[in-house]
């Protein structure tokens, strides 16, 4: 039978040998997720060329048809995944009504992801302000010029009404808009996955009734 063209070939057993810091980061060496993301998010910083930090969101419509998307993760901690968007676009407008989500990272030069399902709460106006401020002022700009999500004539129309922002705004003092915030999720359920030879993968689910709750872990099959 002939293989699919175009669909490069499984890897070798000797190409999964990626692992020189598994001796410092074993996946079942932590109790802890978070810390246990902390060093899997520090590997990932010196291995993977583009945005690291990179993950798809999953939410779902008023249809309860499913969506994703990828956002950029700004902040973690043990209270939850941050990060920020437009609040009238798609996906604010479909996690304020239905705040329940799903991250997922793939880092496919070390070879891991991480899957992460928990309640969305939005941060607060002190958090959303000081990372409103720590960027770039034409993201800044941008974040006033865009209505996210909506149809758009041109990129004309786009450039216009960033030129009206940036005449507007001059010199000064650009505000974080009303309609941009951040979302912080909550897990309630976090899977390590690590690629082994043969489709043989090692999985570890950390999970809890809530946010106060102690974590259980669990080995999955492959």
């Amino acid at each position: 039978m002939k293989k699919p063209k175009n669909i490069p070939p499984s890897p070798s057993a000797s190409e999964y040998q990626d692992t020189a810091h598994d001796e410092v980061l074993d996946l079942f060496s932590r109790d802890d997720p978070f810390i246990l993301f902390a060093d899997w998010m520090k590997l990932a910083r010196t291995k993977e060329p583009n945005d690291p930090n990179a993950m798809t969101l999953a939410s779902v419509d008023a249809s309860g048809a499913p969506d994703a998307r990828m956002v950029l993760l700004k902040d973690f901690d043990e209270t939850g995944f941050v990060f920020y968007t437009n609040l009238q676009s798609a996906k604010g407008q479909q996690l304020a009504d239905n705040p329940m989500a799903a991250l997922v990272f793939h880092w496919k030069s070390i070879r891991r992801q991480v899957r992460i399902r928990g309640a969305i709460n939005q941060v607060s106006s002190q958090e959303a302000d000081t990372y409103f401020a720590s960027r770039a002022r034409d993201s800044r700009i941008g974040a006033h010029a865009s209505e996210q999500s909506r149809p758009l004539d041109s990129r004309f129309a786009l450039e216009k009404r960033i030129a009206a922002k940036v005449a507007k705004f001059g010199v000064g003092k650009i505000p974080r808009p009303a309609h941009w915030s951040g979302f912080r999720l909550a897990p309630l359920q976090i899977e390590f996955w690590r690629d082994r030879p043969f489709r043989l993968h090692d999985r570890l689910q950390f999970t809890r009734k809530d946010v106060n709750s102690p974590w259980k872990t669990n080995r999955l099959y492959p």
